[in-house]
């Protein structure tokens, strides 16, 4: 599987691909500079003071100044203005992050592991690829299947946990048409550094085509919509099909492999199997391998599971 990347435009930050990025960025910025400033400036300062005022001779004494005023409420009242500032400049980032506005476009997101399931407002749902149209607010309201997760997008500076039996949100506004990455960023187990996304940022009459595209061509032939699916809805990330281990079995060669069970049971591949994989994953684990995969019932048609069946009969 190709794995999602994130553009980098400076030496510190990822790209700026969203209205929110700049805002965040001057923030992070403006604290940085600070920070390098009074670092010279009290270095600085040290250094100069340390060689002006040595002790030169054995005759020399401390002076008898206890302290000066005017400089301790200067060194006092300077770093408060400016705490004070760098946080009226974050209050501006978190409140602007934190109201999407009224239109904005709405996805239901939901993670488990290892994957990521976007669900559109007409129900076509995609795992592991979310499609966006540039230029238009995006909310994603987001819930968890099983443990706790955080969907964090690099260039558009959200991150957010994804809770189970919570629904929390998160919106952006793209700038920038191409694609970017989606990181699961709190551990969830074995797969957690698999559990990514690819973000698309689509031009408007791009991101309507890419909706309706979504089924597959109808008149693909059932192995072809099948290889087609396999990778769009992220089979590969646990299953290969050149035989190599994954988290998952291989598919090399699986249709009419005598498989063993956790529970010492046995079964030869066949299309009965493979739909109950598929749609009740727990009810049959093979053995050597973690109980992890997560249902797809709801997220595939009967046709798109008979591709798949038509495919994996192909993968010799």
């Amino acid at each position: 599987m190709n794995k999602p990347h994130i553009n980098i435009d400076s030496f510190w930050l990822p790209r700026q691909s969203s209205t929110l990025a700049e805002k965040v960025d001057f923030g992070y910025y403006a604290a940085y500079w600070t920070g390098i400033v009074f670092f010279l400036l009290i270095t600085g300062a040290t250094v100069y003071l340390v060689l002006k005022y040595r002790r030169r001779t054995e005759k020399d004494k401390t002076s008898p100044i206890a302290h000066n005023t005017a400089l301790e409420v200067t060194w006092s009242l300077i770093p408060l203005v400016i705490l004070i500032w760098l946080f009226f400049v974050g209050l501006r980032s978190y409140v602007y992050a934190s109201v999407a506005p009224a239109e904005s476009y709405e996805i239901k997101v939901t993670g488990e592991m290892y994957l990521w399931t976007f669900i559109y407002p007409d129900g076509t749902a995609v795992v592991n690829e979310l499609a966006v149209p540039k230029g238009r607010p995006v909310k994603l309201i987001m819930s968890s299947k099983d443990v706790l997760h955080s969907l964090y997008i690099p260039e558009f500076r959200v991150k957010q946990d994804v809770v189970p039996g919570l629904y929390t949100t998160i919106w952006f506004n793209a700038t920038n048409a191409g694609d970017t990455a989606l990181l699961c960023t709190e551990y969830c187990g074995s797969g957690h550094s698999d559990m990514l996304a690819t973000v698309k940022v689509l031009e408007e009459s791009d991101f309507e085509k890419w909706i309706e595209q979504q089924s597959g061509p109808s008149d693909l032939p059932p192995e072809e919509l099948g290889k087609l699916l396999y990778a769009k809805k992220s089979c590969a990330t646990c299953h290969s099909v050149d035989g190599s281990p994954m988290q998952g079995p291989t598919f090399k060669g699986i249709f009419g492999r005598n498989e063993e069970f956790s529970d010492g049971s046995r079964v030869a591949v066949d299309e009965n199997y493979i739909r109950e994989s598929i749609l009740n994953p727990q009810a049959k684990v093979v053995k050597g391998f973690p109980a992890v995969m997560p249902t797809f019932r709801g997220l595939l048609k009967d046709r798109e599971i008979d591709a798949l069946i038509a495919y994996l009969k192909t993968v010799k």
